[in-house]
Formats: structure tokens, sequence, C-alpha cells
């Protein structure tokens, strides 16, 4: 199944709400399908309130959490509020959700940071029991992270059985979780590092993004197909002479140029050339859904006028 294009556009450096309103109502205006906001403890909007104040002077975009991060709140709290943010922008919420990365959040915030293997199972957890809290009636679980007893959650949410499900990673566990769960699997660069330095690059490349497809076909088995893919974009830049502007970029990256032209988390050419690579993705790894930071929303419209929905 070929999924259509859409695109979305980040608010997450913008630390004023007035600024991160403004975004996506001009997002918005350019045909954009979503504003999405991360979830890490420095300046930015926090993503609950700012997709919120987003809602309310909106009427067709998407709201996206891209993602949440598990650990900074208890499932049953966090699903009492994305169900009153579904209701209040009727049915516009897309749930994302991640099992953490930053180490720098938890360390300065004193969240305790388990392995990885820990967070993925903990958040594979509080799937379940958001999605028990968004179903009708009492809800019950008993895992090892989280125990839920009798829970009647409300409000339920707008969209039903739940809002669409937004899952991102770039390792085998959480990807394999996110086929099995998600709406959405959002493919990452590898942060199992916890940071993001010239290490990350390598992580990306066609041949590690072949791999990631392989883990989540293999998770997702008969519904791959009703799998919408998605990825971060970290550079999205028009210009005629692409290889130049690559030349000078992936250093910091620690990439080759041929593998930046050819990732999908760097998009640099004209509107044509990006309008190629965005189908030679789709064609080789069904990524369809394709988001980029606010800097690039207005340079990048003509790749959405040309393409969203196609």
């Amino acid at each position: 199944m070929t999924h259509p294009f859409r695109f979305g556009v980040t608010g997450g450096p913008l630390s004023d709400p007035h600024q991160l309103v403004a975004l996506g109502q001009r997002a918005e205006e350019l045909g954009y399908s979503s504003l999405t906001l991360p979830d890490h403890l420095d300046e930015q909007c926090g993503p609950l309130v700012g997709l919120t104040a987003v809602a309310a002077k909106t009427e067709r975009i998407n709201l996206t959490s891209l993602v949440l991060a598990n650990d900074y709140r208890h499932p049953a709290v966090l699903a009492k509020e994305l169900a009153t943010l579904d209701l209040l922008s009727n049915g516009r919420l897309e749930w994302g959700m991640g099992a953490g990365w930053m180490t720098a959040d938890y360390e300065k915030a004193g969240i305790p940071h388990d392995r990885a293997a820990v967070r993925i199972e903990r958040l594979a957890e509080a799937i379940t029991v958001m999605k028990g809290c968004f179903a009708d009636g009492e809800f019950s679980f008993a895992g090892k992270h989280y125990t839920i007893t009798g829970l009647d959650s409300q409000p339920t949410p707008y969209t039903r059985p739940h809002p669409r499900l937004l899952v991102a990673g770039g390792g085998p566990k959480v990807l394999a979780l996110a086929a099995r769960e998600a709406d959405i699997v959002g493919i990452n660069f590898g942060l199992q590092a916890g940071t993001i330095d010239e290490t990350v690059g390598a992580t990306g490349t066609p041949e590690r993004t072949d791999e990631k497809l392989a883990a989540i076909r293999d998770g997702a088995g008969s519904r791959f197909d009703q799998i919408e893919l998605q990825t971060r974009v970290h550079v999205a830049m028009i210009a005629d002479e692409r290889d130049a502007l690559l030349e000078a970029l992936v250093p910091a990256f620690g990439l080759t140029v041929d593998d930046a032209r050819n990732m999908p988390h760097v998009l640099v050419g004209t509107v044509g050339q990006i309008a190629d690579d965005l189908q030679r993705w789709r064609d080789r790894w069904g990524i369809s859904y394709i988001t980029w930071g606010n800097d690039s929303l207005e340079p990048m419209a003509p790749v959405v006028e040309r393409l969203a929905g196609t």
C-alpha cells in the first residue's frame, strides 16, 4: 500500500508560545499536515500546553507530539490530558510516544535513566495502559512497571478507539514495538548514546535504514501495509549546487556526500531534485510522512505544494 505524502514542521526550538501559535497558523495556511513538538526539558514550550494553544487558533492542522518521553509522566495521567486535547481539537491529535533518550534531561531533572531495554519495556506497558484508558469502561492492568485497578478514565477521546499512535525510534527493539502497536512509525537516527554528535550520522545511512525497515516489517507482520512511515529531516534546504553544500555540511555528521544525498534525514537541492528524492524514499522504504525544522517552513513550502496528498 502506498501512502500519500504529507508534511510536518517542528516547533521544538521555540520557547515563546505566541511564536508557536503563529507557526501553527502559517503551517496550516501552507498546507502542512502537522505541527510537531518534541519533549525535552530545555528551551522549548511544554508540548501538551503548546499543542493545546495551537489547537485553539487553528482548524485543520494535526497536533503531533514527536515524541513524548514516557518516563516523564505516568501513563494514566497522560492519557487524560491527551484525551482532553483530542476532544478540544475535534480529533486532530497524533499521539507520539518514545522511550526517552536524552541523557541530559534525565540527569538535570534527577530522573532515573535506566538502560534502554528497561525503558522500552516500560514504554510497551505504558502504551497498553493508555489504550486501556482511552477505551470505554473500567480498565485494570498488572505489569512490572504499572498497576491499574478498575480505572474508568474520563474523558474518552474524540478519535475512536484512540488517537493515532506514533512511536519513534532508531533501534531494533523500539522499532519492533512500534511495528506491533503504532499507526505511524517514526524512523530516527540511533540515539542510544543519549546525545547527538558526529557519530549519529552513521546510524541513518541508507543501509542502516534498510535494517530498520526489516525490523519494522518483522514486527508488523500482516499489518505492515497499514502503517504510515515517518522520518525527521534534520537538514532541509533549497539549493542549486547541492553537492557543494553537502560537502560543507556532512563532516559534522560523520557522513559521505553520497550517504547524505540518499539517507532519509537530509534534503538538499532544487525543488525538483527534492521531489525526486522523496519519491525514491517512498519507493525504497515506504516513507511518506516527512517533518523538518521551522526554519525550513517557508523555503520548503513549494515541495509541500507539489507533493502533499499525492
